[in-house]
């Protein structure tokens, strides 16, 4: 019985642990920090697409799968393109999933990592560093790839994907989407995160899904959840956000759930395009939360046996 008491005791040591033996991975503010700052520093020069500071942003994303052991889905990491006779490229990490069947199905989580280069001066500064808009939709990606390469708990394959040109019209994404289609890609779910780095204010949910009546997405995430993470958000409607970022693509070509998430209200951050998007105004214990909430619905997602995630015919 002492023997016993001990085996429990030692399962209840730590928060990492969620049963024994079954190491649990807890994603840190300062982890989503150091990305997101650094994206977001004065020497990427706001990366726009075709330059130096975007190339730098590239090799980045680049080194942090080879460090996770993410494998390139094409022969390199990058899936390159031109837009208006300049190079650009998005990254693509794959994760092989451990099921011999539903590997051959895929999920993609994305965001882009391009931004404006710059905006209209402050002073000395004229850098938009993109911060919010979108190196913490970046940071969101890479720390869930870390979990997933680390725990080795996807029966689908993840594709995670950082696109550029997004600001150019989604070219980077929709570049993507046509050759994957080409590809038959079995494509199950596309989910986009964007703008994630401060909260969302007096909600009820952590961040809202655009094109939210279009599926079941944010019912079955809340399910997974075990509370209500996701929420319905009329300006996302009304801006008609769901044709606006990285997902539009992949539900043109595929006609599966291709949805964002995201927690830009519109009145909770004013440095939007503009030189005043810098690290220092992301709140990372926010998106400490955000990811370590949006991880065990995400997994779900991913090792569901069935596709239970479905568009809705009437939309």
């Amino acid at each position: 019985m002492k023997h016993l008491k001990n085996i429990f005791g030692i399962c209840l040591v730590s928060l990492l642990i969620t049963s024994c033996g079954t190491k649990e991975i807890v994603i840190k503010a300062q982890e989503v920090d150091d990305i997101v700052t650094y994206l977001a520093s004065d020497e990427l020069e706001g990366r726009d697409t075709g330059t130096e500071g975007i190339e730098k942003a590239a090799s980045y994303i680049e080194n942090y799968f080879k460090d996770l052991g993410v494998k390139p889905y094409f022969d390199t990491y990058r899936d390159s393109f031109t837009v208006k006779g300049k190079n650009a490229f998005n990254v693509i990490g794959y994760l092989e999933g451990t099921d011999p069947e539903l590997k051959n199905e895929f999920v993609i989580i994305g965001a882009h990592y391009d931004h404006i280069g710059f905006a209209e001066p402050v002073g000395d500064d004229k850098i938009a560093n993109g911060a919010n808009d979108n190196a913490a939709g970046v940071g969101t990606v890479l720390t869930m790839a870390k979990y997933f390469a680390k725990t080795k708990s996807n029966k689908r394959s993840i594709l995670f994907t950082l696109f550029s040109a997004e600001e150019k019209g989604l070219l980077g994404s929709k570049y993507l989407a046509e050759t994957l289609k080409k590809e038959n890609l079995n494509l199950y779910l596309m989910l986009n995160f964007e703008m994630v780095g401060v909260p969302l204010i007096d909600n009820d949910y952590v961040a809202y899904a655009s094109g939210y009546e279009r599926s079941n997405l944010a019912e079955k995430m809340n399910e997974y959840a075990g509370k209500k993470i996701v929420g319905f958000f009329p300006k996302a409607k009304e801006y008609q956000l769901f044709y606006r970022s990285d997902n539009y693509p992949f539900f043109k070509e595929f006609n599966v759930p291709s949805q964002t998430f995201c927690t830009f209200d519109f009145t909770n951050f004013d440095h939007y395009h503009k030189v005043g998007d810098s690290s220092d105004k992301m709140n990372f214990d926010h998106m400490a939360t955000f990811v370590n909430t949006f991880i065990p619905a995400v997994k779900k997602a991913v090792n569901a046996d069935s596709k239970e995630i479905k568009l809705n015919p009437s939309k």
